[in-house]
């Protein structure tokens, strides 16, 4: 691993302003940026989705343990009856590999899981790395793909790492943006040169962090790169993101931010900098309106639990910081933990008997939808654990209940056309949440990429006050089963339910809509979004008179909306000349309000004629420079 340059630390912000002044399409990147690892043509044709994307935002930078067992119960069979009840508890599976301080050959079994992981990207594999409490030392954890790295302690100081938790892009040539699905939680980490180095894209939570030193966001070369959201986290130092496009950091404290390309947001962040939208790019919120951090395992003893933190107000800063953080917890015994081979209904049955689940690393096929309907459920996944719905059904749906929290894991659509993939609340669903809402966290939704997949809308939102604190749904344009109409997927987000709050909602790529919300009092804390790149012609995407369907579409009824720090890009490469009016669309009502917008063509491949509704100006030309509108209407 390269740690921290003398060249990283010396960049200064207006340093980085000037780099970027200076973005080039693709095809002068070399020439433009030689810091960049050069790409040779076989791998250039590979990078496909991320290469113009990545390409002028580094312009603009510089430079074998098994889980500990509370009951010998093997998983059921689930054949849809089960003779007697099913047990709480049990083993964590083989892919839950957890170390203690004094866990021979740490390192070679990291070492063995990334190798296997590093360029897995629409592989099988899944895997939690799982640290008791205690300090670590010499270590350099490389974080492939499917790879969850934890803490299991109360506070990210009860385990600390004297060493480095790494990802990087070395298996793409010095690309970051296509480095997807991996977390790391609840850890104290000691970087060996000071920095630790973090270069993420989509779908790769940092959780409960404290970093004793810097945090480097971008590939070692200052490559493409394309992230990301942190939560909870502690970074004594200095966070510098260099070549990194955008990014959403939510009730955290940090030592300084170094850059800023397109839009980085910041909701509740300790030393976060100042609101100063489009330049430098940063949106400040003071407080986070209502978070409610993700639940997560940990040892009280030798026993295992699940932390379930408590809901805030107008939160700012840690959730840990003065000693024990403020919650409840569940012992495993209250959970079914589930493993791969396990059928929908015995997943039912334990819901039915009043267990929470807990998933462990592994794809699980499902004949029906998981249905979610007690009061308080957790649903937890571990290592990007993953639901494959079969013949069209709907992977989970939950009731209009209080209290739900789903975290943890990845829904992958099926061949055949599922109607919605993930539901919160019925159709119609009108009861009060506020004191206790639903929150989805970390839970992603994949259609097409590992195969073939179709959905029409992926996540429908009915339940009110439900929190969408993270996700990523995205319709794949690279891998396998991918075209326009092979991994058909209309509607990404749909958010019928009133009072509904997004913190970190990343929508790609869908055939129209990628969010539609018709709730009333809906709030978005930073938004994400390329259109998709696969549009074969202007008609393809004509909606009605109007040139494409917004990335971001707030229904002509709603009266009351706000929106903070939103970004769409296009990159129409099957016909360049595809012009999309406007990135966000919404009613012209005094209630309806929006901060800090933009739009960005990718080095030309099409255009948009607007920003928001008939406000902003074009892109133009191959520029890659965004169109901005700081407060609308």
């Amino acid at each position: 691993m390269k740690h921290a340059t003398a060249r990283e630390r010396s960049l200064t912000p207006h340093s980085v302003h000037l780099l970027n002044q200076e973005r080039r399409p693709h095809d002068a990147f070399p020439h433009a940026f030689p810091h960049a690892s050069p790409t040779s043509s076989s791998s250039r044709s590979a990078v496909g989705r991320r290469a113009v994307l990545g390409a002028a935002a580094a312009v603009a930078s510089a430079p074998a343990l098994g889980g500990l067992a509370t009951s010998a119960a093997a998983a059921p069979s689930g054949r849809g009856k089960s003779p007697k009840a099913l047990p709480g508890g049990g083993d964590l599976g083989p892919n839950v590999i957890v170390f203690d301080p004094s866990t021979p050959g740490i390192q070679a079994k990291l070492d063995e899981v990334f190798k296997k992981q590093e360029s897995a990207q629409f592989g099988t594999g899944r895997y939690a790395l799982l640290f008791k409490p205690g300090s670590y030392h010499g270590l350099n954890a490389q974080i492939g793909f499917y790879t969850s790295i934890a803490g299991l302690g109360l506070s990210p100081d009860d385990t600390t790492i004297n060493g480095d938790i790494t990802v990087d892009a070395g298996w793409f040539n010095g690309n970051a943006t296509q480095n997807f699905w991996r977390s790391a939680e609840n850890l104290a980490v000691v970087p060996v040169n000071g920095t630790n180095r973090w270069a993420v894209a989509q779908a790769a939570p940092f959780r409960r962090m404290h970093i004793r030193g810097g945090l480097n966001l971008a590939p070692d070369g200052y490559g493409w790169a394309s992230g990301g959201y942190i939560a909870d986290s502690r970074i004594d130092g200095q966070v510098g993101p260099y070549s990194q496009q955008q990014w959403y950091t939510r009730d955290s404290a940090i030592g300084g931010w170094l850059n800023g390309v397109w839009n980085m947001v910041f909701s509740g962040v300790e030393g976060a900098p100042g609101q100063s939208f489009p330049n430098p790019p940063y949106t400040t919120l003071n407080t986070t309106p209502v978070s409610r951090e993700k639940p997560f395992l940990y040892l009280n003893g030798s026993e295992y639990r699940v932390f379930l933190p408590e809901k805030r107000t107008d939160a700012r800063g840690v959730t840990w910081g003065n000693g024990t953080p403020r919650g409840t917890s569940l012992p495993l015994s209250q959970f079914y933990v589930a493993k791969p081979g396990v059928t929908a209904a015995t997943l039912n049955e334990a819901l039915t008997q009043g267990l929470h689940l807990l998933l462990t690393p592994g794809i699980y096929h499902l004949d029906r939808p998981v249905q979610v309907n007690r009061a308080n459920t957790v649903v937890l996944g571990l290592g990007y654990a993953t639901l494959v719905p079969d013949n069209g059904v709907t992977a989970l749906k939950v009731a209009d209940v209080d209290g739900v929290r789903l975290a943890g894991f990845l829904i992958d659509a099926g061949p055949v056309n599922s109607a919605t993939l993930l539901e919160v609340g019925p159709q119609g669903a009108s009861a009060d949440h506020s004191a206790n809402p639903t929150t989805v966290q970390d839970v992603f939704i994949r259609i097409g990429g590992a195969g073939p997949g179709r959905a029409t809308t992926s996540m429908v939102i009915n339940s009110r006050h439900t929190i969408v604190d993270h996700t990523w749904v995205w319709r794949a344009d690279h891998g396998d089963g991918v075209g326009w109409e092979t991994n058909r997927a209309d509607y990404g987000v749909r958010v019928n339910g009133d009072d509904v709050l997004a913190t970190g909602l990343f929508v790609e790529h869908f055939n129209k809509y990628d969010v539609q919300w018709f709730g009333q009092r809906g709030r978005t804390i930073f938004f994400q979004n390329e259109k998709a790149y696969d549009a074969p012609n202007q008609a393809a995407i004509q909606n009605g008179s109007i040139k494409g369907y917004a990335a971001y579409k707030v229904a002509d009824s709603v009266t009351t909306h706000e929106g903070w720090g939103l970004g769409s890009y296009c990159y129409y490469n099957v016909d360049p000349g595809i012009v999309q009016h406007h990135g966000f669309a919404a009613p012209n009502a005094p209630g309806v309000t929006f901060h800090n917008l933009l739009v960005v063509s990718l080095g030309g491949q099409g255009q948009y004629e607007r920003v928001i509704n008939d406000t902003g100006s074009p892109t133009s030309g191959t520029s890659t420079v965004p169109s901005t509108v700081v407060s609308y209407p």
